[in-house]
């Protein structure tokens, strides 16, 4: 009799505001709340064989703190830096420092937004970028995260 392998583990981060989706700009992010946005990745992430664990943080500390504990716990990170796309060298460190594959998402396209929010500075360090699609951004970067870690 074989052991059971383990499945890999997914961390999906959600910056801050995005508990309040749902309900916050609707016209721009949508209605489906976070809980929903959650539900639909851990049922993916079964579908797809991986464990996902999520965390919704305001605090830019607690975020770089969660993906420093990640080393060596998920094989990968899905991440919704939200106002920290644009701002945060701290959360682009810890992601440095990761050594998995990431994949940047966001529910707008930040590139037809006001022009602050047009640049990501985790751009260039992340293995990809899924935006523009409402909920179904993390759906996709779900799916792309996946066949990451399957070609490598």
């Amino acid at each position: 009799m074989s052991a059971k392998r383990a499945r890999p583990s997914i961390l999906v981060v959600h910056g801050p505001n995005l508990n309040l989706l749902g309900t916050r700009e609707p016209e721009i992010y949508g209605r489906t709340s976070l809980a929903e946005i959650d539900a639909r990745l851990a049922a993916l992430g079964r579908e797809l064989g991986l464990d996902i664990s999520s965390l919704q943080s305001n605090n830019e500390g607690e975020i770089v703190t969660v993906i420093q504990q990640a080393r060596g716990r998920h094989a990968g990170l899905l991440i919704n830096p939200a106002a920290y796309t644009h701002t945060s060298v701290a959360i682009r460190d810890a992601i440095l420092a990761l050594e998995v594959p990431v994949v940047e998402i966001h529910l707008s396209n930040i590139h037809k937004r006001e022009e602050f929010r047009r640049r990501s500075v985790l751009a260039d360090v992340v293995a990809e970028q899924v935006l523009g699609f409402g909920p179904e951004s993390y759906t996709l970067g779900l799916r792309a995260l996946a066949g990451l870690l399957q070609a490598s």
